[in-house]
């Protein structure tokens, strides 16, 4: 027997295009919706005001399809860090951080990631697969601690521009979870392509990561700057409205490769006339990598440089290294190399 497709990911129109297939009222594309987003069912047979008839009809070719985390790591700071298998059968992590009043998750959109970043032991490990809907979706609302979620950021392994657009619009929409878009973060590497698109039929908040202004350096450490310019990328934000969404810049500062005056300078050229921030973040350290974290000093020094020069940045705090779990660190290259 083929295993069942999942209706948990799917949106309201492919639950519309489901029921006409299923010659099943319109309406009932809405409950479903209601029991998966709202609700919470983890059975087809939970959903008791769809009838019986119905319920069997949809259980002989679909189930919800919601996973548990295999494993969690759980960091002194709080950070956790889950591990799930995706139904290809590769891993992906994603990490639950706490912080006061609010708590975050950074969720992956990738098994593995196709940028080949060098500082980064995601694209060390290469690309598995993207990742569905459902595969994306599932890391919230399998989450043990879902319901004191109060934003998620797809900062997690691979580049979300890639299969993002469907589960922001679950997200967001009232028939889904109806989270306002201000509760949502998306990282890109700068897939230019497929930048316009998404700052079309999105509000949420995007994060660019920057790491160097010089398209020759970056190009050493990002190979997507080949591809795709940040010059480009920036070009693209010059003609958006941000009034009611935030754009920030991600800046992974490694001492004596990125963060010189010259490098300040060319920032501010760079980012002149656009409404943003950025965000530094110390370069944690991977293996066999060339590059080294600044200390506390040197990254002050970098920010006040930056703030004086008009623009808004600020020094994200590491959470979650002693697990592998901060920035960069995410990888599940040993469970791959272990399950093959």
């Amino acid at each position: 027997m083929p295993r069942h497709e999942y209706l948990y990911g799917q949106t309201l129109p492919q639950l519309e295009a489901l029921c006409n297939r299923l010659e099943m009222p319109r309406f009932a594309a809405k409950q479903i919706a209601r029991w998966l987003y709202d609700k919470h069912a983890t059975t087809i047979e939970a959903m008791s005001d769809l009838s019986a008839r119905h319920r069997a009809l949809l259980a002989e070719t679909y189930e919800v399809g919601l996973t548990a985390p295999e494993k969690v790591s759980i960091s002194t700071d709080g950070t956790k860090k889950y591990l799930y298998r995706t139904s290809q059968n590769h891993f992906i992590e994603s990490a639950y951080i706490p912080d006061g009043d609010r708590a975050t998750l950074c969720i992956s959109s990738q098994a593995g990631c196709r940028m080949g970043c060098r500082f980064c032991a995601t694209g060390r490990q290469g690309l598995q697969h993207s990742l569905s809907t459902n595969e994306i979706l599932n890391q919230i609302e399998s989450l043990p601690e879902r319901e004191r979620l109060t934003n998620v950021v797809f900062m997690g392994m691979g580049e979300p521009l890639d299969s993002l657009l469907p589960a922001l619009e679950v997200l967001t929409s009232a028939w889904g979870f109806g989270w306002s878009p201000t509760r949502i973060t998306v990282s890109t590497a700068g897939v230019a392509s497929r930048l316009e698109r998404f700052l079309e039929a999105t509000q949420v908040h995007l994060a660019v990561s920057l790491h160097n202004p010089f398209p020759h350096e970056r190009a050493e450490i990002m190979p997507i700057e080949k591809a795709w310019p940040i010059r480009e990328v920036v070009e693209i934000l010059r003609r958006y409205d941000f009034t009611h969404q935030r754009v920030s810049f991600e800046y992974i500062v490694m001492s004596g490769l990125n963060d010189s005056p010259r490098h300040i300078r060319e920032l501010c050229r760079l980012l002149d006339g656009i409404k943003c921030r950025i965000n530094l973040i110390r370069f944690h350290k991977i293996p066999g990598s060339p590059y080294f974290s600044p200390d506390d000093r040197a990254m002050i020094a970098f920010r006040d440089a930056l703030t004086a020069k008009g623009i808004h940045t600020t020094i994200r705090t590491s959470r979650g290294e002693d697990i592998q779990a901060a920035c960069g660190l995410l990888s599940t290259a040993q469970n791959e190399a272990a399950q093959f």
